[in-house]
């Protein structure tokens, strides 16, 4: 991940402070435990002024409206009773290269600041802290104790104090080239890291493109740079001087990343801050996304196990019940036949009723045969009891075991981050994992409408054009079954294997050709459990004949009236890699 660097820092307050101020404070709104938004208001525009003390992505852009759910962390309800109604007059740098911006807040524009909310953007210490007009600290994002850190602490009631000052040279448009480059070639080693080292304000996203654009290597060591290489060098170096001092920036895409001074630039963006705003959300959705796909799917692997072990253990008794007849049979047999038993016997050996077969049936010594075929009665009813008692158990466990396999379906169809929609689907099915309390729950991952699904389902069009939806997960599945569907539609799922509810749109009097039941067909099978497979088993109906059972868990239906076709999943995958579907 490319961490924004003072360049990063100045293009963006730059931008912010030209577009952005003054700007009234309307709402403050914390997202997560690094990043809270405020809801700015000026003259011409609204909009939401992100600022996160993320340790590897901290940062401040104009950024996206948050989400309409409750806000309960502490640190931004303090902001926002500090700073609410309050005018945002100035962004200022606290002192020249340092990443760290002051944000002035005073009743109106012309006025001295009542509030300043320092913004400090320095990796895994990066910190927001709001602190009143005499420089005592309201609240900090990341209270320091002296414990912590006894050259910095930072706390609650105490003074201010700005980090510690950088120790190497301060870059100048003024210095000459054989100077800086005495400095930088003073300790021969790699160029990347002997600018670093030498000059404040440099990042190793900034060297290395900065050396690359002047066709070196960022490795290369300082003692084999010809006359003519530290020539072409210092003209890069002295054009990122010029951006800064004029603030004149070219934001755009990389290869890697992103730039703000146009260098190796394939993309270019009119808009900064939505580059800053779509690189980072991405980023964090990403890392977010592999995070919660990886824990989420060990769970799973992890509940199955134990409940396949539980399933087999009562599948186990209930073979061992099935022995109760034999027990029974037995006793009849030595009942009907005493006068062959005698006293010390082991075993005996008796004609079947039926058969004739030799029957052994092994006895106690110590006791008779009345005796004997009491314990077998006796053993009979004890494993029927046990079968009567088991296989509701062993239907339940495996009802939990199909519900599970279901979700693990679901996650294993959302194989990589595309999109915004792939996160908020893995998200619902955590929280659907929460409701179901097979996950503990957390004031990260609380909605404030736990039975809202998001409609965000993989979208498609058949031959014939009609609409075509597939639920991503069990929430989605039973919107999409039991609320979105109308009465011409066409429900579809793989028969009798996890997957994902697809229906197919259909308008009053429509009627779908064989080739868009196909087709449908084919993405059932291929969103289940069964993707791999050359062809699966799909079944469809109308939606009114689909109906959930009383207390089933999220996604579980059953259905009547079906037709079944073969869906051919290889066919619908080859569809999509063709970059035909309209997927979300």
């Amino acid at each position: 991940m490319q961490s924004v660097d003072f360049t990063t820092l100045t293009a963006a307050s730059s931008d912010i402070c030209a577009n952005w101020l003054p700007a009234r404070v309307e709402q403050v709104y914390q997202r997560d435990r690094f990043w809270i938004v405020l809801g700015l208001r000026t003259l011409k525009q609204r909009g939401w002024l992100d600022i996160s003390w993320h340790p590897q992505a901290a940062r401040i852009c104009i950024g996206d409206p948050p989400p309409r759910k409750p806000d309960t962390f502490a640190f931004s309800q303090q902001i926002l009773h500090q700073l609410s109604g309050l005018a945002l007059i100035s962004i200022e740098a606290i002192a020249p290269w340092e990443r760290v911006l002051d944000l002035q807040f005073a009743r109106r524009p012309g006025e001295n600041p009542l509030f300043h909310l320092y913004v400090e953007i320095m990796g895994k210490h990066s910190n927001v802290i709001l602190t009143a007009a005499n420089q005592e600290i309201i609240t900090a994002a990341q209270q320091v104790s002296p414990q912590q850190s006894s050259i910095r602490p930072v706390q609650t009631g105490q003074p201010y104090e700005s980090p510690p000052r950088l120790t190497n040279d301060a870059p100048s448009l003024q210095e000459s080239q054989q100077r800086w480059q005495a400095k930088v070639s003073l300790v021969p080693g790699a160029l990347k890291r002997c600018l670093i080292k030498t000059y404040r304000g440099t990042s190793p996203a900034l060297v290395e493109s900065m050396v690359r654009v002047a066709n070196l290597d960022p490795e290369q060591s300082t003692a084999t740079l010809t006359p003519s290489d530290w020539e072409k060098l210092f003209q890069r170096w002295q054009e990122w001087l010029q951006a800064l001092e004029k603030s004149h920036f070219q934001p755009g895409w990389t290869a890697k990343g992103y730039t703000v001074l146009g260098w190796e630039m394939i993309q270019p963006v009119k808009n900064l801050q939505d580059l800053l705003n779509q690189y980072y959300t991405a980023v964090l959705n990403q890392q977010e996304f592999q995070q919660l796909r990886q824990q989420l799917s060990q769970k799973l692997k992890n509940l199955l196990e134990k409940l396949q072990t539980k399933a087999n253990n009562f599948s186990d008794r209930l073979q061992q019940s099935d022995r109760a007849d034999e027990y029974k049979q037995q006793a009849d047999l030595l009942m009907a036949h005493l006068q062959a038993w005698e006293p010390g016997m082991t075993k005996i050996t008796l004609a079947d009723f039926e058969t004739g077969a030799p029957v052994t049936i092994a006895l106690e010594p110590e006791k008779n045969a009345v005796q004997n075929a009491q314990n077998l009665y006796k053993r009979s009813g004890k494993l029927k009891r046990a079968r009567g008692a088991v296989e509701p158990l062993l239907a339940e466990v495996n009802a939990e075991i199909g519900y599970l396999q279901q979700v693990e379906a679901a996650i294993a169809q959302i194989e990589k981050y595309h999109t915004d929609a792939d996160l908020e689907a893995l998200k619902e099915i955590r929280e659907e994992l929460i409701q179901q309390r097979y996950l503990e729950d957390s004031e990260y991952t609380r909605r404030s409408d736990t039975n809202s699904a998001s409609t965000n389902f993989h979208r498609y069009r058949t031959p014939s054009g009609f609409e075509l939806l597939v639920g991503r997960n069990n929430q989605q599945n039973d919107y999409l079954t039991f609320r979105l569907a109308g009465d011409y539609d066409l429900w579809f799922h793989a028969q009798e294997i996890p997957g994902s509810h697809v229906l197919l749109r259909l308008d009053p009097g429509a009627v779908p050709e064989t080739v868009d039941l196909q087709f449908t067909a084919n993405f059932a099978a291929y969103y289940s459990r069964s993707r791999q497979s050359d062809q699966v088993p799909v079944v469809y109906t109308e939606p009114k004949y689909v109906y959930k059972p009383k207390g089933a868990k999220p996604g579980i239906a059953l259905y009547k009236n079906e037709r079944i076709l073969w869906g051919q999943p290889q066919q619908a995958e080859a569809y999509l890699n063709e970059g035909r579907g309209v997927s979300g």
